[in-house]
């Protein structure tokens, strides 16, 4: 078992290092620009827009009622559902990971990522909504394979080309819900149960080098918990993450907010050093600098990816759930997505880090000897929090929790994309293995779970990215049409919501009633 996951970590190394640092960086990156340029830098010149249409309008009935349409679910469930597949371990763990290789200035490079990121995801869940359609079981499918099929496949000579890319996506998607969806999130519970409630007698047993029966058990618990709700379908997994996300989301805030203020005297200096190293790492000369710089950047960017998934295509399938009528509404709670997921969850799990004193600044290494990367964040909650450990205990249940509902949204994913390869009716032969394959997360050792979830992200990202980048003369239509009506009150331009004609006559209507 030991050599066949060292040649499968060799195997996927090789693999990861082409996709990331040869292609995907530079589109990835390159990608939120483009859109942000193209669309007039929306995540700015219209912020007031964008605020009050998504955490300004959270108490309206029209966001968190629930749709009495079964194909459908409320903008606020749409929201919360997407957050459970993103705010995950890539916020605990994936930030650790960043500040830990790449140094505090990893942290600059997220917020890089995530600033153009929002773009990107704006652009990605307005083509979500404007390619749409209904399947067979009358419930909205969307997607980066329906916009590669339909949008893309629709310009002159490359249909073949759209089509063949659509399922390239749809194959890739399925598999990366299997890796960041499915084995890294539970890998990074079992750890962090394993190191916060140890039993020793089951911790003891050892199964092969580093899996214990504790890891099996725990592992077995997250299967039949995962398909308790995985199998009740999207109304199950959108009325449990409305319920779960805002209490997680709140209560991590609260507790990181806790922690950065009792070390209020280190933010200064924690906040330069993202700076200063972010250009500058830590105890580099010479002729290494250039190549340490860019395995800054590349954490910094990567784990942006990992966390708050702009680019991926991934969000947008529960995106396209939404009752809204308008695509620009759902792009803004893209925006607003990646924002609440990097901007203030990662920032704060940095800063938990920088403050605490478990990473020494000077040095760029790890402090104390139980402290690890895996349980970084443990140990500076637990540097405040130390009474019966209950910061590590927080963050194994707020990793629980935040991991969780990871698996939760991906499974929606995965069972979007084989619909569109399939049919609905292969959906639950899907779902049943996405169960069983929980188990697999907790019996793999850390770095190869992560990343083979990298290797899956990548592969995932580049169709769906060439899809965003050949459609932006349709999103900045659609912006334009959008803020010529909405925000500077144009009473004679026609809203531009669907490709369907129909659904384009009907959503018309609506919307001219005052419907979003």
């Amino acid at each position: 078992m030991t050599n066949f996951l060292e040649t499968l970590g060799e195997i996927n190394s090789v693999i990861n290092d082409f996709i990331w640092i040869k292609v995907g960086l530079i589109l990835l990156i390159g990608s939120g620009i483009f859109m942000s340029f193209c669309n007039g830098f929306f995540q700015i010149t219209h912020l007031k827009t964008w605020i009050s249409k998504t955490i300004g309008s959270m108490f309206h009935k029209n966001v968190i009622g629930h749709s009495s349409d079964s194909g459908s679910i409320s903008p606020f469930q749409a929201l919360c559902t997407a957050l459970a597949a993103t705010i995950g371990t890539g916020n605990i763990a994936g930030v650790a990971s960043a500040i830990v290789t790449g140094g505090p200035g990893a942290i600059f490079w997220m917020w890089i990522a995530a600033f153009f990121g929002m773009m990107t995801n704006y652009s990605e869940n307005t083509l979500g909504i404007y390619y749409r359609r209904r399947n067979s079981d009358n419930e909205w499918s969307g997607g980066a394979m329906y916009y590669l099929q339909d949008g893309l496949g629709s310009y002159k000579g490359c249909k073949k080309l759209g089509k063949i890319l659509a399922i390239l996506f749809a194959c890739f998607a399925t598999l990366a819900s299997f890796g960041i969806g499915n084995i890294g999130q539970v890998n990074k519970i079992v750890e962090n149960f394993v190191s916060a409630f140890d039993v020793k007698f089951l911790s003891s047993r050892v199964l092969y080098e580093g899996v214990t029966l504790y890891n099996l058990i725990i592992g077995l618990v997250c299967v039949a918990l995962v398909g308790l709700i995985v199998l009740g379908g999207l109304k199950r997994i959108a009325s449990f993450a409305e319920k779960v996300v805002p209490f997680m989301v709140i209560l991590y805030l609260i507790g990181s907010i806790t922690v950065v203020a009792i070390n209020y005297k280190a933010i200064i200096p924690a906040i330069a050093a993202i700076f200063t190293t972010a250009f500058k790492p830590i105890a580099v000369t010479g002729g290494v600098l250039g190549y340490v710089i860019s395995v800054v950047v590349t954490q910094g960017f990567k784990r942006g990816a990992f966390s708050n998934e702009a680019g991926l295509g991934s969000s947008v399938m529960v995106h396209s759930n939404s009752t809204v009528k308008e695509p620009i509404t759902q792009g803004m709670w893209g925006i607003f997505e990646v924002f609440i997921d990097t901007i203030v969850v990662c920032t704060l799990t940095a800063l938990v880090i920088l403050t605490s004193g478990v990473y020494d600044l000077s040095t760029g290494m790890m402090v104390g000897e139980n402290t690890k990367e895996a349980t970084l964040v443990a140990s500076a909650f637990n540097s405040v929090f130390s009474f019966f450990d209950i910061g590590q205990k927080f963050i194994a249940v707020a990793l629980f929790l935040f991991a969780f509902t990871t698996i939760l949204g991906w499974s929606h994913y995965g069972s979007k994309c084989i619909e569109y390869l399939f049919s609905s009716k292969a959906v639950i032969y899907y779902k049943s293995i996405f169960v069983l394959m929980t188990v697999s997360g907790a019996l793999m050792t850390s770095a190869l779970a992560w990343e083979i979830s990298d290797t899956f992200n990548g592969f995932m990202m580049v169709p769906n990215l060439i899809g965003v980048l050949s459609l932006f003369p349709l999103v900045r239509r659609i912006t334009k049409n959008y803020v010529d009506r909405r925000i500077k009150g144009k009473k004679d331009v026609e809203p531009l919501l669907s490709y369907d004609p129909d659904v384009q006559k009907a959503h018309a209507e609506e919307v001219k009633k005052g419907a979003d």
